[in-house]
């Protein structure tokens, strides 16, 4: 890992050498962040989280503690990961070979997880792998996501299901005018107009 004079590492983390850092992000308590991971400008890493091998995160994110983050997965600008939250990266795991020797590295067949811009996931979620969590979209604590979350969809529950749709701002959106297959949607917290997907919205009612 280059030194940057503008990266703030906690004398507990372990970053690998391999890591890349971008400017201005703080790593906190006993943190640990995998060879080739990439994180960008200005992120937060909070304590106990683990990143994982390969993992890409980008600017302005903030992971809060305990949060394992697997390879597989990239967190797009503006994602925040609560507490404890967590990502699986296999949707078959197992410790052992049908033998019942140990598997290994090469054993694991890895699924791609993606977490578009400005997502807020609470804490102790889980995103089972291989999902894609659309821009701004808004998952519950405790919430088990077994598919795709849209555009700016609040969704919770076990399995996560879509509840309603939520602004950039985090305000829950209300019903709008509508044209041809999208509603413009207003957001009662600061009147901004958002367009969703009808057929997503009426999937709620």
């Amino acid at each position: 890992m280059s030194q940057n004079p503008n990266v703030s590492i906690h004398p507990t983390a372990e970053v690998s050498s391999l890591a890349q850092i971008g400017s201005g992000t703080k790593i906190w308590h006993q943190v640990q962040i995998r060879e080739k991971a990439k994180l960008g400008n200005d992120c937060i890493i909070s304590k106990g989280v683990y990143i994982d091998a390969g993992v890409t995160i980008g600017h302005n994110v903030k992971i809060q503690n305990y949060v394992s983050v697997y390879s597989g997965v990239t967190l797009e600008n503006g994602v925040f990961c609560g507490p404890h939250c967590v990502f699986t990266n296999d949707k078959a795991p197992r410790a052992i070979n049908k033998d019942g020797s140990l598997k290994s590295a090469a054993d694991w067949v890895t699924s791609q997880t993606v977490v578009k811009q400005g997502v807020s996931i609470g804490a102790n979620a889980t995103i089972v792998c291989g999902v894609t969590i659309g821009r701004w979209a808004m998952v519950g604590a405790g919430a088990v996501v077994t598919r795709d979350v849209p555009a700016y969809g609040l969704v919770w529950g076990n399995p996560a299901r879509l509840q309603g749709f939520v602004c950039p701002c985090g305000g829950r959106l209300e019903d709008g005018q509508t044209e041809i297959r999208l509603m413009l949607a207003r957001c009662p917290e600061c009147d901004e107009i958002v367009p969703i997907d009808l057929t997503l919205w009426q999937s709620t009612k």
